[in-house]
């Protein structure tokens, strides 16, 4: 169901449509030479890289973008397209070859993979021109400005979209972009992010949306249900009157992204799609989570999130709002590992880190920004297309076999906190999923706790020693950290086992140690 755009152009997209007439380059920075790696549902199926290891081509028109994809060996060869100035339709124009699949007016992914298209130097500003991909794996478009394309008008790229894809697309990585347009439908533009006809296993991380009339959607109708597995992650929506996303079906995953001026409805989870939102901080906003326009229903989970002056509409029988108290009426299971920064911090999070020209900029999980680690030598992908969906496990990557206890880890997305810690180490690093990041204490001693916003009931734990301390933590106890009660002690790391309790907070007390212990993960589970 359309409705109308309640669109409204602040001073500074006006400042960037002004500086683009009079042809004047907006300064940006140079990319980092740490990318870092995928994050989010792009690391699932056989995960996401791109044209690592491949050939570095420097490009400055869409004609070169297009020469270098038809130049490849073959269409899987992997490539890394570095572009720099503003990319438009004058300077691109189709290029032909076995290895490419091009056309006049768009930058078109299609039937190719293990690509790499970033942003360097002064900047790459895609202006009234569409990156299209179809029918392609194993894709990365990072640190790049897509604005102001049209579907209709003058001049039209890519169906109106920032950047689209459709037709079995599997693993595909957008980070640091900012995508904006200057109105909604009504004066020629589409989404800014779309994905439909079976897509899979994206991530949009540290991203700006803005200006737009359509933020953009999973699954093109109703009965367009192949589309699935989408991150979404440090993004900044602002001024967008809906579909931030729009997800027919599938499942997604929103954490830490600021919603700010959401003028008509935001996530809109509709005909069975399923929305995992995690410590989010809605802002200045009307009807941010439901299912809108329609009557076949979707699901959510919510934890964590921050509500700042949002208005929720009264429940009709094609408009049901989570709010005004948003509550879960669905438990999503997510199976990669992420670390949550806390919702209150995420408005300066993502300030700091989202969009083209931001030194790639990450979070740790304790709102700190930080150049992230480079990418470590892989092995690239070939994805297949027909390759079946997995059944999403736990939401951390724990040690497997027998000392695993079952169920879901507690403490992803739960907070921390403790005694004195080792300089350098965070309490952060207990609850991220992340072997390779730990807590120490400022001695050979020290407490870290995991506690939770409401009552949770616990039975079992797992302490992980983190690489190079394997054996270091001698005698411990742990403790009901609401009462102080020793629930049970012991020695050595590994999975211990409590009463059963119901409880906010629990702590890990370290007695004895052999040098300086790092705990790596203090995983929590039910039962």
């Amino acid at each position: 169901m359309k409705r109308p755009v309640a669109f409204r152009l602040h001073a500074a997209a006006a400042a960037m449509a002004l500086a683009a007439g009079t042809g004047v380059v907006l300064s940006m920075p140079q990319a980092s030479a740490a990318t870092g790696g995928a994050t989010g549902y792009a690391t699932q199926n056989g995960g996401t890289t791109g044209g690592a290891g491949g050939q570095t081509v420097r490009a400055t028109t869409g004609t070169q973008i297009h020469a270098a994809l038809c130049g490849r060996a073959t269409s899987s060869t992997p490539l890394i397209i570095q572009v720099e100035g503003t990319v438009n339709h004058a300077n691109t124009a189709k290029v032909s070859g076995t290895s490419c699949n091009t056309a006049d007016g768009v930058i078109e992914l299609k039937q190719i993979s293990n690509v790499t298209l970033v942003g360097v130097g002064a900047g790459a500003v895609f202006d009234q021109l569409g990156i299209h991909i179809r029918e392609s794996s194993n894709i990365i478009i990072q640190n790049v400005t897509v604005k102001n394309v049209k579907k209709s008008g003058s001049p039209i790229s890519n169906g109106g979209d920032a950047i689209g894809m459709e037709s079995g697309v599997r693993n595909v990585w957008v980070d640091h972009v900012t995508l904006e347009a200057s109105g909604g439908e009504s004066e020629g533009y589409d989404g800014l992010f779309d994905m439909k006809d079976d897509t899979k296993y994206v991530t949009l991380s540290y991203s700006i949306l803005r200006n737009s009339g359509r933020g953009g959607l999973v699954g093109s109708s109703e009965t367009e249900l192949s589309n699935g597995f989408i991150t979404y992650h440090h993004n900044l929506y602002d001024n967008i009157d809906s579909r931030a996303p729009l997800l027919r079906g599938g499942t997604a995953h929103m954490y830490n992204n600021h919603y700010r001026r959401i003028n008509e409805s935001g996530i809109n989870s509709r005909a069975g799609a399923h929305a995992k939102v995690d410590n989010n901080y809605f802002e200045d906003s009307k009807d941010v989570l439901g299912t809108f326009y329609t009557t076949a229903a979707g699901y959510w989970q919510v934890s964590g999130n921050v509500f700042d002056n949002v208005a929720w509409s009264a429940r009709t029988s094609d408009h049901n709002p989570a709010g005004p108290n948003p509550q879960s009426n669905a438990t999503i299971s997510i199976p990669y590992a992420f670390a949550l920064d806390s919702a209150g911090c995420v408005p300066d999070v993502v300030a700091r880190t989202a969009g083209a020209a931001k030194g790639l900029l990450v979070s740790d999980g304790s709102c700190t920004p930080q150049t992230p680690s480079p990418t470590p030598t892989q092995t690239t992908p070939t994805p297949s297309p027909t390759q079946t969906t997995p059944t999403p496990g736990p939401t951390t990557t724990p040690t497997p076999g027998p000392t695993q206890p079952g169920g879901t880890n507690l403490s992803i997305g739960a907070g921390s906190d403790g005694s004195s810690k080792a300089d350098g180490t965070s309490y952060g690093n207990v609850r991220d999923g992340n072997l390779s990041t730990y807590w120490s204490p400022a001695g050979t001693t020290g407490s870290v706790s995991i506690k939770w916003a409401s009552a949770t009931t616990v039975s079992s734990l797992a302490i992980r020693e983190a690489a190079g301390a394997t054996g270091a933590i001698g005698s411990w106890k742990v403790l009901n950290g609401d009462t102080g009660a020793v629930l049970t002690s012991g020695s050595g790391a590994g999975v211990i086992t409590i009463p059963r309790t119901t409880l906010q907070k629990l702590t890990f007390q370290i007695v004895s140690s052999s040098g300086t212990p790092r705990v790596a993960e203090f995983e929590t589970y039910a039962g």
